[in-house]
């Protein structure tokens, strides 16, 4: 590709609007490879262990398939392959975490789970932009604690976002 074909690409994302800034708050922290990554703990229903889930044909390759949690079919989504990470072995340390966001159950396979961390707004720092073809809309802040960084992200953006096509947006769901 060329130059100016390249840029023609990613320049609607460069449009797009600035996220709002992570607020202060309690964070879930959770490994994928080498990054520590945060969300609203108000949106994380419980912790599990990782079981090979059902899969489900014609699904992209992030998307593991189903599992059945206490009669609810969950769709169980692997940031790793979404967000194009190193692919890393299940074991012992693998979870999934289970979200409720925009009325919907959903597991995220994690490499492990850190801690809850509070933030206050003094520790929040805006990401910064960084022009690429991989929408990144969903990344609302980076935290310092300590010598960690902490990569904050809006779940609901990422989950709600038409790429994933777990759950209708907001406007929809009325």
């Amino acid at each position: 590709m060329d130059a100016q074909h390249t840029a023609t690409s990613v320049a609607p994302a460069a449009r797009r609007p600035a996220p709002t800034i992570a607020q202060a708050g309690e964070f879930l922290s959770f490994r994928l490879g080498a990054e520590e990554y945060g969300i609203d703990i108000l949106r994380v229903q419980e912790i599990r262990s990782y079981e090979e889930p059902t899969r489900i044909a014609n699904t992209p390759d992030f998307i593991k398939g189903v599992v059945n949690l206490r009669g609810v079919i969950v769709p169980v989504v692997d940031m790793r392959i979404k967000l194009g990470c190193e692919k890393v072995e299940y074991n012992g340390f693998t979870v999934v975490i289970v979200l409720s966001v925009h009325g919907r159950v959903v597991g995220l396979v994690v490499d492990s789970v850190c801690d809850v961390i509070e933030l206050g707004k003094d520790m929040i720092k805006a990401a910064p932009q960084i022009t690429t073809t991989l929408d990144a809309g969903f990344i609302t802040g980076i935290a310092s604690v300590g010598e960690r960084m902490l990569i904050l992200t809006d779940i609901e953006a990422l989950i709600g976002s038409a790429e994933m096509g777990l759950v209708a947006p907001p406007a929809a769901l009325q």
